[in-house]
């Protein structure tokens, strides 16, 4: 049942980011032989994520105290997603990753704007909300959206390869006068209008990728941003808190700041003798 206070959205990838922390001292400890055939165990079985075209994998070095190593795991489903995070905990390099967070969203298109067209379209046509007429005849105009090329691209884009990436969770808050539930739609889309013209002011500067989480995690959506400067975050997330539905409404859980890197500077990684690079372009794709 469609409810006309509540703004629709298109879902693509289901999302899985976990967070380690490497031992690095164990590892250096190992022969390199051994550090050798663990290396090349991990690297094929990333490669083999990666080269799916129902999925996708990212690797980041972190920094700070929060974390060594980020984990982004791309696909179509949650039960495709539980496969991937089987099969990682099973390599043999996860004897020397420590788990320390995760995340589990599904990339998400808001659709504040196309949500409200088609509630004024459906009254100007007569329809009575929730009878089965506008129910159909709402989700034929949804599926009219969906068929957008621009928005079957952004749904179904694989993970930026930039350089530089920053993940952090989000809520719109719900706090007396200040519960973003309680507002009325127009107002809520008014702001997020304007919320999202500062994004668009970055466009070429930074890849956003927006996943929901509400009922999946601890928080209601998941941010990343991928830039070629880091810089860009910094300004980017300043900007936006002068912004009302941030100011006023953004609570925001923890930051997790790195670099991306290709799979051949996995052993760059985990000697930690020079920084993982990541190629100019992506990987050719293994078959």
């Amino acid at each position: 049942m469609r409810h006309p206070n509540v703004p629709e959205s298109l879902d693509g990838w289901s999302i899985l980011h976990r967070m380690f922390r490497f031992d690095r001292r164990r590892w250096d400890a190992l022969d390199r032989n051994r550090q050798a055939t663990i290396t090349a165990e991990a690297a094929a079985l990333f490669a083999e994520f990666a080269a799916d075209v129902q999925a996708d994998c990212g690797l980041a070095q972190l920094l700070g105290d929060k974390g060594d190593f980020m984990l982004t795991h791309y696909a179509r489903s949650f039960d495709a997603l539980g496969v991937a995070q089987a099969r990682t905990d099973k390599l043999a390099l996860r004897d020397y990753l420590e788990p320390l967070s995760s995340y589990v969203s599904i990339l998400e298109l808001g659709l504040y704007g196309d949500t409200a067209k088609i509630h004024a379209d459906l009254r100007d046509r007569g329809f009575k909300v929730h009878s089965e007429e506008w129910n159909a005849a709402f989700d034929a105009a949804l599926a009219e959206v969906a068929r957008d090329p621009r928005n079957a691209g952004r749904l179904d884009a694989r993970i930026p390869q930039r350089r530089y990436v920053c993940f952090y969770p989000m809520n719109k808050k719900r706090d007396g006068d200040d519960n973003w539930y309680n507002l009325p739609y127009a107002e809520r889309a008014q702001m997020m209008v304007e919320h999202g013209k500062i994004g668009r002011s970055y466009h070429g500067l930074v890849s956003q990728v927006i996943s929901g989480s509400i009922g999946f995690d601890d928080w209601e959506w998941g941010v990343d941003l991928y830039a070629d400067d880091p810089l860009v975050f910094k300004k980017l997330v300043y900007e936006m808190r002068f912004d009302e539905a941030s100011s006023r409404f953004g609570e925001f859980g923890r930051f997790w700041t790195g670099m991306q890197f290709s799979l051949a500077a996995l052993p760059d990684f985990l000697s930690g003798e020079r920084s993982p690079q990541l190629l100019a372009e992506r990987e050719p794709v293994l078959r």
